[in-house]
């Protein structure tokens, strides 16, 4: 029982501190970042999706359903993916830029570009993203 209780503990604790974003690797929390984002997309979270973004732009969209509302009608291979994988990463300085290979709900191919940027307190946040359509290539 106590095992079970420190192996539970010891759980939430990571799950936790992931959460945040304080993986090791820049890149392991950039990945860990855009995961989270999109799953509360997909949960219509708007809240959650909303706290991933830089305060760069939560300045420009100052609550989260005006956030969700632009990420719902321009980026809707990011809103509502079908398939996701992590492609070229790159660290340069306080920023990450990492693409991801997406197949959208039109089940056309997109590559979206994310940048993070680290904050103050060292956690990063997504900073902008660019979508860019794949050309003709292997489903992802």
């Amino acid at each position: 029982m106590i095992r079970t209780f420190c192996h539970g503990a010891a759980l939430s604790v990571f799950l936790v501190l992931a959460g945040q974003g304080w993986a090791e690797e820049p890149v392991d929390t950039a990945q860990l970042i855009i995961r989270n984002q999109i799953a509360a997309f997909l949960n219509n979270d708007a809240a959650t999706a909303y706290s991933f973004a830089s305060p760069a732009i939560q300045e420009k969209f100052l609550n989260q359903n005006l956030f969700f509302d632009m990420v719902r009608r321009a980026y809707q291979p990011v809103f509502r993916p079908g398939n996701i994988a992590f492609g070229r990463s790159r660290v340069e300085g306080d920023q990450i830029i990492q693409d991801v290979l997406i197949t959208g709900p039109d089940g056309k191919d997109w590559t979206a570009v994310y940048q993070l940027v680290r904050q103050p307190d060292g956690a990063y946040r997504i900073n902008g993203v660019q979508i860019l359509q794949s050309a003709p290539g292997p489903a992802i």
